[in-house]
């Protein structure tokens, strides 16, 4: 009796895990035309465009799998404005130009999205759709755990408050 009971326990707690299972799928624009996305001088353009890609599109597949089961998240990225502003160097010919934060350079993305449904309904969309967190240094952070801590935050605090609530009320 003890023994089903604990199966029933661990089975009941890993479901909410294994209920909701949407994709993402992601598309890119000129990494060159976004409004911020420099890297500084320790960094190949190109293999800093990808850490960037990969890092966004890794928050956007973790978030769209809190969607319902065979729901899929398109978006596209069309301006990016990274948290921080990478600072020219001093002229020393061996800085690295950190990425510094502060107020002035807040995280800014601009993107196209829409949500269908496992049968292709369309559920939820926009267009040109401006994120921003004005107050992203504000409060206790653990920015050192990701490189795009604020950027990710930014898109994911707008998931979970905004998007996932529109989507559960209208199915």
């Amino acid at each position: 009796m003890i023994k089903i009971n604990k199966a029933l326990l661990v089975t009941s707690l890993l479901l909410p895990a294994f209920a909701y299972s949407g994709e993402a799928e992601v598309k890119w624009q000129n990494f060159d035309e976004y409004s911020d996305v420099r890297p500084g001088s320790n960094w190949k353009k190109e293999n800093y465009y990808n850490s960037v890609k990969r890092n966004h599109e890794k928050t956007f597949r973790k978030l769209a799998s809190k969607l319902p089961d065979g729901y899929v998240f398109s978006v596209e990225v069309t301006d990016l404005d990274l948290a921080g502003e990478v600072l020219l160097g001093n002229g020393n010919g061996n800085s690295t130009e950190p990425r510094v934060m502060s107020s002035t350079y807040s995280p800014k993305i601009t993107l196209n999205y829409t949500v269908k449904s496992n049968d292709g309904k369309v559920v939820s969309q926009d267009s040109n759709l401006k994120l921003k967190d004005m107050s992203y240094l504000d409060g206790i952070v653990m920015r050192y755990k990701d490189s795009y801590y604020y950027d990710n935050k930014l898109i994911a605090e707008w998931f979970e408050d905004k998007l996932l609530p529109s989507i559960d009320s209208a199915e």
